[in-house]
């Protein structure tokens, strides 16, 4: 499979496991994260940059913690570079989340992710 294949199907599981963020489920998002501990992950939401992988998950889990029965509502592609070991791709997603009881709010983030090659398979490091 080409680098350019395994980069779109990551990024679908990534975009997919964001889905599951808004509900307040961190899970799918971990499980396409590098485990490593120079793996690096920076949220607007819930503190300073971290990085190794256990502040990376207890980031995504503080971060899940803010949301529930929220919904994507789309991605748009800023840029995408990919060559055989590394690649990255910068989004702009939209999603809705509560805000008070039962009210939506609109939220809309430009995200970008970086991504390696670790023992085969691509992940996303920071």
């Amino acid at each position: 499979m080409a680098a350019v294949d395994d980069l779109d199907e990551v990024v679908e599981q990534s975009h997919l496991a964001l889905g599951e963020i808004v509900k307040g489920n961190p899970e799918p998002l971990k499980m396409v994260y590098s485990h490593r501990e120079d793996v690096s992950l920076a949220n607007p939401f819930v503190g300073p940059p971290v990085r190794g992988w256990q502040q990376a998950a207890a980031t995504m889990e503080r971060a899940a913690s803010n949301y529930r029965d929220g919904e994507i509502v789309g991605f748009e592609r800023v840029a995408k570079y990919v060559n055989a070991e590394l690649a990255y791709t910068s989004w702009r997603w939209s999603a809705t989340r509560p805000r008070l009881e039962e009210e939506l709010a609109l939220i809309t983030l430009r995200v970008t992710s970086i991504f390696r090659r670790e023992d085969g398979v691509l992940e996303d490091c920071a």
